[in-house]
């Protein structure tokens, strides 16, 4: 069989066009990874060699706050959304369409992996407690973590709004015996309780590394204390019935200014 050179040179010229488009179908392939946000909730306390962050127990934890009220939780859950990943250039990485309902009864809902992150250093991270007005005007609650299902959307003054924290719980120090902290609303200015909290790296782990073969574990610490300390304290003996409103903006403020922390970075 003879071979023309026009031919060999067609193959040849195929046979490039074949490799580059696999190194280029390699490429893409590398240039995402994915991080996993770890939600540890709990309580700051005093210990015997300075504070003491310790991990919620629902129903049984004994607990006290900054302004030493003691109190029990039997339903904690919360909304992060709207998650960027911040670097030192002061550009950021938005997740596309990141909603997730974090609920201290389920232990899989703290555990957030997410997929398809550029490569990249990250010095930060930063998201809504919450989900954000136009998403709760959308409609359409049907989606796992926005479902109506979930016990966190309810209907006011013929809207339906989400609940970005519910905390419930028990106290010797409420009139009622009980505590409830519904902290909802977006509708007016005054009303808002959505707040967006930016979380910088510890200096030991930032930047934090996203690689295709290196998968980064953020230990975030949410710290329920800090609702009842901050901008408004809080004692449980006036403010233990909590459905929106001027307390929940309060609420809002508090849960702001710094109830999220990152205690460490695994495997970074």
């Amino acid at each position: 069989m003879k071979f023309s050179a026009t031919s060999t040179v067609a193959a040849t010229l195929l046979l490039a066009v074949l490799t580059l488009a696999g190194c280029k179908k390699d490429e893409a392939i590398n240039n995402t990874g994915k991080f996993t946000l770890s939600m540890d909730n709990g309580v700051t306390m005093p210990g015997t060699n300075g504070p003491v962050f310790n991990s919620l127990v629902l129903n049984t934890g004994a607990y006290v706050n900054a302004a030493g009220d003691d109190f029990t939780v039997t339903t904690f859950k919360y909304y992060i959304s709207n998650i960027k990943l911040l670097k030192a250039d002061n550009s950021a990485y938005t997740l596309p369409k990141s909603y997730y309902l974090v609920d201290q009864s389920k232990p899989e809902s703290q555990e957030l992996t997410m997929s398809d992150i550029p490569v990249g250093d990250y010095t930060g991270i930063s998201f809504m407690v919450g989900v954000d007005s136009a998403r709760s005007k959308a409609g359409n609650f049907t989606e796992a973590a926005l479902s109506s299902n979930n016990g966190m959307l309810w209907t006011m003054n013929g809207i339906d709004e989400f609940i970005n924290l519910n905390m419930s719980g028990y106290s010797p120090r409420s009139p009622s015996g009980g505590l409830t902290f519904h902290i909802a609303g977006y509708q007016h200015s005054t009303t808002n309780t959505i707040r967006t909290v930016t979380v910088p790296f510890p200096a030991a782990n930032s930047p934090m590394q996203v690689r295709a073969d290196h998968s980064p574990e953020i230990h975030m610490q949410v710290d329920i204390a800090k609702m009842f300390t901050g901008p408004n304290p809080v004692r449980f003996s006036s403010v233990y019935s909590v459905m929106g409103g001027a307390p929940a903006v309060q609420i809002a403020n508090n849960i702001a200014a710094g109830m999220f922390t990152v205690a460490h970075i695994h495997a970074n």
